[in-house]
């Protein structure tokens, strides 16, 4: 896939992002004590291995064992912030049908809180199966959000100019795990 053109800026690197999960794992084990059936459901495509990353720390450092990991995809934006859908679109997994989360705890992870869309549906869509409780994880609030969505655990607030995008580089999508502010090219 070929990125945007514009000038790139790195904000946090690999190093600085993997202490910022460690804070988020840290939050999440404070919003999980005493919930023994919890679910960590990542968005598809960059919350799926942020979520990977976020269950590994609680596993390392939380002993959280007994946990579900489940992804949803979602799309409405491309990465370049470009409207995909004017709705915002769900693919139901065929496995998630007939699935219960009653008396669980979910936690929804996405890379980017933009406009609240994605995660409006996530939410949406989860508490159609019942759960005890959903909470939100985003690696990246960006403070624009249209919608009622609140996220309960966030790693970086970056207030930017709404022409930039916030580039959320996440293995294996990317080779490095990063996050670059994106001023794209002027378009004349």
């Amino acid at each position: 896939m070929t990125k945007p053109l514009g000038r790139r800026t790195c904000l946090y690197t690999d190093a600085q992002l993997d202490a910022i999960v460690a804070d988020m794992a840290r939050q999440a084990a404070g919003l999980l004590a005493g919930r023994t059936q919890v679910v960590i459901v990542g968005i598809l495509r960059r919350g799926a291995p942020l979520a990977d990353r976020l269950h590994a720390r609680l596993v390392q450092d939380y002993g959280l064992t007994s946990c579900t990991r489940l992804d949803l995809q979602i799309k409405r934006y491309a990465d370049d912030l470009t409207l995909l859908y004017p709705e915002t679109r769900l693919t139901e997994n065929p496995t998630h049908a007939t699935l219960s989360l009653e008396g669980h705890t979910v936690l929804v992870v996405d890379d980017v809180m933009y406009r609240g869309h994605s995660m409006l549906r996530a939410v949406e869509y989860l508490a159609g199966k019942q759960p005890a409780e959903i909470r939100t994880v985003v690696l990246v609030d960006r403070g624009v959000a249209k919608l009622p969505v609140r996220t309960d655990i966030v790693g970086v607030r970056l207030d930017v100019a709404p022409s930039d995008v916030i580039e959320c580089n996440v293995p294996p999508y990317e080779d490095e795990f990063r996050i670059d502010l994106l001023q794209p090219a002027s378009r004349t």
